[in-house]
C-alpha cells in the first residue's frame, strides 16, 4: 500500500516521533528532521548557565497513552507515582494522590467528596475515548468515519454515563471551573490546587467560561493511562521513543533546520534546509505549530486570504515561564519532613488567588502573586534543583522581558519564602525562561506550551482552525501532527498517532 511512498516529518518532539514510527512501519519511507541537536522537544534536557543539567520543560507527565506503548511495543520503566503537595502557609498542607487527598486542613466531607469528584470526572473523559484516539468528525459533509466515530461517542456518552451521567455532563461541560468547585468543596486550598492543575499552560483563569473543558482533557490522561502523575522520565521518554523509529526504520537528522516548504503546482514535494539543500518526499507532516507550518514554512502566498487570516487570528502566546535555582542544600519547607520536601508541589491557596493571578495577564503585566507548579529533587553532585512553572507571565509583557526578568524573579522567590523561610537566601544559582525565550529555544511560536489555547473554539474538529481540523490541510499532501492538532498538548503522542492513522487512510484511498 506505501511501498515506494515517501514522507518528511518535521520536529523531532515527541508527537514527531510518533508519527514517524507509524508511518515507517507502515512501508512508508520516512525522515524526521529535528532543528536542536536533541530529540524529544520539551522532553529533552537542557543545561542551565553555570553547567546545570535540568529537565527542559516537562516537570512531571502523566505516562504516554497506554494504546501507543502497546501498539509501537515501548518498554515501559516503572516509576513511582509522585504525589501532589497543595502547600499552605499555615502549614496545613493537602496532599494528593490519585482519588486520595489527605492533611489536617481538609475535612472528611471534603475527603469524600473529592473521591466521588474524581471517579465522576474520570468517567467524562473516559466517554470522550472514541473521540480522542480518532480524526475528529467533520461538522458538515460526513463521509463514513465521520459518522462513525460520532456514533461511537453518542453510545459512549449514553450508555457509559447513563442518563444521569449523561445529563450532568451536558450541564458542567460548558461552565467554569470556578462554579464547578464551588458547588462541590468547602476548602479553598483544595479547590485553587484542582483550578491551578487543570489550567497550567493555558490563558485562563477559573472563571474564565468553558474552563471545565482543559480539566476533562487532562483527566482523559489518566484514562488512557496505567500510572499515575509522575515524575518525568525525560531521557527515558524521549530516548525510548527515538530508538522505537530508528527500529521502525525512520531516518533521523537532528541540527538540521528546515528554511521553507518545496510547492510546486500548489503542492509539496519536498522541504528546503538552512543550508539550501532540498530534500524531495510524497507527504510532508509538519509538527511544528500551526502559525510556524503555515505562515512561515508553507508561506502566506501559497494560502487562501480567508485561511491565512483564521490562522493568524489563533491564540497562541504563552503565559508560563520557567524558573530553575540551585542550592547547595535541599530547601526546608514548614511543616514538611526531609523525605516529603522532594515531589510536586502547587502554589494556589485559593481560587480567587488564581484568579487574580490570571488577572495581571490580561493587561501585559506578570503576576504580583504567581501561580507555581514546583518540582524539587537532588542533582547527583549533592545539590539540589528547585524547577517551576510559574503562571501567570504574558509573553507581551509591557516592560518586556529584558526589563521584567529579574523583577518576576523575585517575586517568584518571594512566594516561594512564605512557604520556605529564607530560600532566597540559599540560592546558589537562578534562571527564568520566559514565554519569548521558550519560543527561541523549542521554536514555539508564542512559547505557548500547547500550540495554542486549548479552549472550546480551539478544540477538537476546530483545532487548529476550521480546514485543518483533520490532520490534514488545505495543501494536498501537507498534514499536521503536532500539538496544535486534535486533541492538543500535554504528553499524549494522541496528534502524532491519529495523524499517522490519518495519512495511511488517506493513501490506502488515493491508491
Amino acid at each position: 500500500m506505501t511501498k515506494n511512498l515517501s514522507a518528511i516529518v518535521i520536529g523531532g518532539g515527541h508527537n514527531g516521533l510518533v508519527c514517524a514510527t507509524y508511518l515507517a512501519s507502515s512501508g512508508v519511507k520516512t525522515t524526521l528532521l529535528e532543528a536542536r541537536e536533541t530529540l524529544g522537544g520539551g522532553l529533552s534536557k537542557q543545561t542551565l548557565r553555570d553547567g546545570t543539567a535540568v529537565p527542559g520543560l516537562i516537570q512531571t507527565h502523566h505516562s504516554l497513552n497506554d494504546k501507543i506503548a502497546r501498539e509501537l511495543k515501548l518498554q515501559s520503566t516503572p516509576c513511582e507515582p509522585l504525589p501532589t503537595t497543595l502547600l499552605s502557609t499555615s502549614g496545613e498542607h493537602i496532599t494528593l494522590m490519585g482519588d486520595k487527598v489527605s492533611g489536617a486542613g481538609v475535612s472528611a466531607r471534603d475527603i469524600s467528596e473529592y473521591r466521588a469528584f474524581r471517579e465522576e470526572y474520570l468517567s467524562y473523559g473516559k466517554a470522550l475515548k472514541s473521540l480522542m484516539l480518532n480524526t475528529p468528525p467533520r461538522l458538515k459533509h460526513f463521509d463514513w468515519s465521520d459518522k462513525t466515530v460520532f456514533a461511537k461517542l453518542g453510545l459512549d456518552l449514553r450508555f457509559g454515563l447513563g442518563k444521569a451521567g449523561l445529563n450532568e455532563f451536558l450541564r458542567v461541560a460548558g461552565m467554569n471551573l470556578f462554579d464547578v468547585l464551588e458547588e462541590r468543596f468547602s476548602s479553598e486550598l483544595l479547590k485553587g490546587g484542582i483550578a491551578a492543575d487543570a489550567l497550567f499552560g493555558n490563558h485562563a483563569g477559573p472563571k474564565t467560561p468553558t474552563t471545565v473543558l482543559p480539566m476533562l482533557m487532562r483527566l482523559f490522561q489518566e484514562t488512557g493511562s496505567t500510572a499515575s502523575r509522575q515524575v518525568a522520565q525525560v531521557d527515558n521518554l524521549a530516548g525510548q521513543l527515538a530508538e522505537a523509529a530508528k527500529s521502525a526504520g525512520v531516518e533521523i537528522k537532528t541540527s538540521t533546520t528546515v528554511h521553507s516548504v518545496v510547492m510546486d503546482n500548489d503542492k509539496p514535494t519536498g522541504v528546503m534546509l538552512e543550508n539550501g539543500d532540498i530534500l524531495n518526499a510524497d507527504i510532508i507532516v509538519s509538527n511544528a505549530d500551526a502559525k510556524t507550518t503555515f505562515l512561515k514554512l508553507v508561506g502566506a502566498r501559497n494560502l487562501d486570504g480567508m485561511f491565512t487570516h483564521r490562522v493568524t487570528k489563533t491564540r497562541t502566546n504563552g503565559d508560563v515561564a520557567k524558573f530553575f535555582a540551585t542550592f547547595d542544600a535541599t530547601p526546608k519547607f514548614t511543616n514538611l519532613s526531609q523525605n516529603a520536601s522532594s515531589g510536586r508541589f502547587l502554589v494556589a491557596p485559593t481560587l480567587m488567588y488564581v484568579e487574580r493571578a490570571f488577572n495581571h495577564c490580561k493587561y501585559g503585566e506578570f503576576s504580583e502573586a504567581p501561580v507555581l507548579d514546583i518540582h524539587l529533587t537532588t542533582l547527583d553532585n549533592g545539590k539540589s534543583l528547585l524547577s517551576a512553572n510559574a503562571m501567570f507571565a504574558p509573553y507581551n509583557l509591557k516592560q518586556g522581558w529584558e526589563a521584567g526578568r529579574a523583577a518576576f524573579e523575585d517575586k517568584i522567590l518571594d512566594i516561594l519564602s512564605l512557604y520556605a523561610p529564607g530560600i532566597a537566601s540559599q540560592v546558589a544559582c537562578r534562571e527564568l525562561w520566559s514565554p519569548t525565550d521558550i519560543e527561541k529555544s523549542f521554536h514555539i511560536e508564542g512559547g505557548h506550551w500547547h500550540h495554542g489555547e486549548m479552549a472550546i473554539d480551539q478544540s477538537f474538529m476546530m483545532r487548529p482552525v476550521p480546514g485543518a481540523g483533520q490532520y490534514g490541510t488545505p495543501v494536498p499532501g501537507l498534514y499536521l501532527c503536532g500539538a496544535a492538532a486534535h486533541p492538543g498538548g500535554d504528553i499524549t503522542g494522541l496528534p502524532g498517532r491519529n495523524a499517522a492513522k490519518q495519512i495511511l487512510a488517506d493513501l490506502k484511498g488515493r491508491r
